[in-house]
């Protein structure tokens, strides 16, 4: 059966000649329909760079991108992104930010009131309903990550890309938005891909955890299945000895290529 969204055999390389940096070598993965996707590795170990190749914002060296029977050769909505920085405009209300991503992709097939009803919509789903027409100086951090990620939803897209989304959030918060993530992921069946450092968020929201090689030339060392039954409570998994062994296997492999960064040259 073909996956929604392949990564195949991707390569790539910045630069030309002797100065050429081989980042990514040979990268193959095959994700299924609303599957939850985390990559953890060692920071220069090209996760962002597999995330911006799905995005369309950079192109492979060799290797393509299939998504839904079709290859990414450019951005488009599709595949929305969440970045760490929420990048909302700061002269635009809530609503505004929203709105521009609603009106860009669904101008011409929804109607204006349409259009106004799913900004709403999808504001109320990440909690944000009350402060629509506040701008991005006059709410809190936490509160800018959640337009960030409804302005993503708002798109509808087929993959939801998520690069270290609650990187730059103090722990209380984060662990709320990792919550709300995995309420929305769980009621839209969302496919995501998600770019961490965070192991325990990474378990915690996963289906599988892909874990990259260290970089120049990273690829796929391990791919860890998480088969615990969702929706997942953050107390729970705390004491479930299935949860920590998931966990410990993670650290497993980030300890052998913090130890031995030759190890998967071995």
């Amino acid at each position: 059966m073909t996956s929604y969204l392949s990564i195949e055999h991707v390569h790539k390389t910045f630069g030309e000649g002797p100065s050429a940096t081989e980042v990514l070598r040979d990268v193959d993965l095959h994700v299924d329909r609303g599957e939850f996707i985390s990559i953890i590795g060692h920071s220069g170990c090209g996760k962002s760079t597999v995330l911006n190749i799905v995005a369309g914002l950079l192109e492979t060296s060799t290797g393509a991108v299939i998504l839904d029977g079709k290859e990414v050769s450019k951005p488009g909505p599709d595949r929305s992104v969440v970045f760490q920085n929420h990048s909302l405009l700061p002269w635009l209300t809530v609503r505004d930010n929203v709105a521009l991503a609603v009106d860009k992709t669904f101008k011409g097939t929804k109607s204006a009131a349409e259009r106004r009803e799913w900004i709403l919509q999808t504001l109320e789903m990440v909690g944000m309903g009350h402060a629509l027409d506040k701008r991005p100086d006059e709410i809190s951090g936490g509160m800018k990550q959640r337009v960030g990620i409804a302005r993503a939803l708002a798109m509808e897209p087929k993959v939801l890309l998520m690069d270290e989304p609650f990187g730059a959030l103090d722990a209380l918060t984060r662990a709320h938005l990792q919550d709300e993530v995995m309420r929305i992921q769980s009621d839209l069946g969302n496919t995501v891909l998600m770019v961490t450092h965070d192991v325990d968020e990474a378990v915690l929201l996963s289906d599988r955890i892909v874990m990259m090689t260290n970089g120049p030339a990273a690829t796929i060392g391990e791919i860890l299945e998480i088969d615990l039954p969702k929706p997942r409570e953050r107390l729970a998994m705390a004491d479930n000895p299935q949860y920590n062994h998931y966990r410990a296997e993670v650290l497993r492999f980030l300890h052998e290529r913090h130890k031995n960064p030759e190890a998967e040259a071995a």
